[in-house]
């Protein structure tokens, strides 16, 4: 709790009562949020080899996010451009609920693309453009979440 306080307090930049009352208030908010989310989530224990071998993925996953902004900005920008959304349904191959999250997630991170369902191992995904479309059939995002999974 006390680093959530400092935190804000050094964030924030403000010394007004009813702000930095504002402020307390939304930290024991979060506090209490989080310790509810120990007692219903934190049953299960961190996964300490999944939190490493994501440290490679993030890096992958942020340069894909800028390629994919400036794909969308070249849409955007191009007054010529059209614009062909597709709806595409795909398969995920991750082996763990988890790792089907990570996947939705990433993709919907990905400018230009956003998952809509996830219902098992399925996928709606809509894609803003043809190569979107073609990034996700091609799979390299899938595959490469499907390597965050313990391998067993």
């Amino acid at each position: 709790m006390l680093v959530l306080v400092v935190a804000w307090a050094l964030w924030s930049g403000h010394s007004e009562p009813l702000i930095v009352g504002f402020g307390a208030l939304s930290c024991l908010g979060v506090f209490g949020i989080s310790q509810r989310m120990d007692r219903v989530v934190g049953a299960e224990p961190l996964d300490y080899p999944l939190a490493l071998r994501s440290l490679a993925y993030i890096p992958w996953l942020a340069i894909e996010i800028v390629k994919a902004n400036l794909n969308v900005a070249s849409l955007i920008l191009n007054p010529g451009t059209k614009v062909h959304s597709h709806l595409i349904r795909v398969r995920a191959t991750q082996s763990t609920e988890l790792g089907r999250v990570i996947y939705a997630n990433s993709i919907t991170l990905t400018p230009g693309t956003i998952t809509l369902d996830l219902r098992g191992e399925d996928l709606i995904i809509h894609a803003l453009s043809k190569s979107a479309a073609e990034g996700v059939h091609e799979g390299d995002m899938d595959r490469r979440v499907s390597r965050l999974e313990p391998q067993g």
